[in-house]
C-alpha cells in the first residue's frame, strides 16, 4: 500500500467528518440540539473508521495521530503527512459549508461556522482542561480498542460512541473541539473572534493524546488477552497488537 493512499484517505476522512459533523451544527443546532450533533460526529466517526481504517487506520485527527506516533506505530515523517492531509481536509470541508451558507441559502444556527470557543459558558481555563480531558478520553479509547486483536470487530463503534460522549459534553460549554483540524477549518471562515481562540483547540487536545500514549501502556499492563482487568496471561503481555490505527501492520 503506497503511503500516498493512506494521506488521500486521512485528507478525504477529514473532509467528511468536518462536513457533516460540523455540518450538523452549522444547519440543524438549534433545531435538532445537541444530541443529534454529537451522534452525527460520532456516527460519522464509526462508519469511517470501517471504510477507511484498513488503508489509514482513520485517525481523521491530528490528536490521535500524536497518540499514535508516541505509542511507536507510527513513523515520525508518516505523522506529519497524516498531520498535513488532515488540515488540508478540514480546510475543504470548512470552506464547503462556508459556501453554502455564503451562496446556498443555508443559516448558519451557530452564527459562527460551528466554530469552538470560550466565554459564553467557560472560560479559557475551564476550556483547557476540558479539551484535555475529552480528548484524553477518545485517543485512550482509540489506542486500546486498536492494540487487541480480539477488539478489532468492535472499534469502530467503541471510537464512535467515545467521540459522540465528548461532544454531549463539550459542545454545550466549547463547541467540543477534540481535534486540532476539526477546530482550525471552521475558525479560518467563522470570524475573528473564534479565529483569536483557536490556540486552545489546537494545543490541548494534543495534550490530551500526548497524555493518552502514556497512560494507555499503563491500562494494557492490568488487561489479559480477553479484556478483563486484575488477571495476566501467562506471558505477563496483553494480547499483539493488530491496530487499525497501525498503516504498517496492513
Amino acid at each position: 500500500m503506497t503511503i500516498t493512499r493512506q494521506y488521500w484517505a486521512e485528507a478525504l476522512g477529514t473532509f467528511l467528518l468536518v462536513f457533516f459533523g460540523v455540518g450538523s451544527a452549522v444547519a440543524g443546532l438549534r433545531g435538532s440540539g445537541v444530541i443529534v450533533v454529537a451522534l452525527t460526529f460520532g456516527l460519522v466517526l464509526t462508519v469511517l473508521v470501517y471504510a477507511i481504517g484498513p488503508i489509514s487506520g482513520c485517525h481523521v485527527n491530528p490528536a490521535v495521530t500524536l497518540g499514535v506516533l508516541l505509542a511507536g506505530r507510527l513513523p515520525v515523517a508518516d505523522a506529519v503527512g497524516y498531520w498535513v492531509a488532515q488540515v488540508v481536509g478540514a480546510v475543504v470541508a470548512s470552506f464547503g459549508l462556508w459556501g453554502l451558507t455564503k451562496w446556498g441559502g443555508v443559516a448558519d444556527q451557530t452564527g459562527s461556522l460551528g466554530t469552538n470557543g470560550y466565554g459564553a459558558h467557560i472560560n479559557a481555563g475551564g476550556a483547557i482542561v476540558l479539551e484535555t480531558v475529552l480528548t484524553f478520553l477518545l485517543v485512550l479509547v482509540v489506542l486500546l480498542v486498536t492494540s487487541r486483536s480480539d477488539q478489532s470487530r468492535i472499534a469502530g463503534v467503541a471510537i464512535g460512541l467515545a467521540l459522540a460522549v465528548t461532544n454531549f459534553v463539550g459542545i454545550p460549554l466549547d463547541g467540543a473541539g477534540v481535534n486540532p483540524a476539526r477546530s482550525l477549518g471552521p475558525a479560518l471562515f467563522g470570524g475573528t473572534h473564534g479565529l483569536s481562540q483557536v490556540w486552545v483547540f489546537l494545543i490541548f487536545p494534543l495534550v490530551g493524546g500526548l497524555l493518552a500514549a502514556l497512560v494507555a501502556p499503563l491500562v494494557e499492563s492490568h488487561l489479559t488477552p480477553l479484556g478483563m482487568p486484575g488477571q495476566r496471561s501467562e506471558t505477563g503481555r496483553s494480547a499483539p497488537a493488530a491496530a487499525a490505527s497501525d498503516p504498517a501492520a496492513r
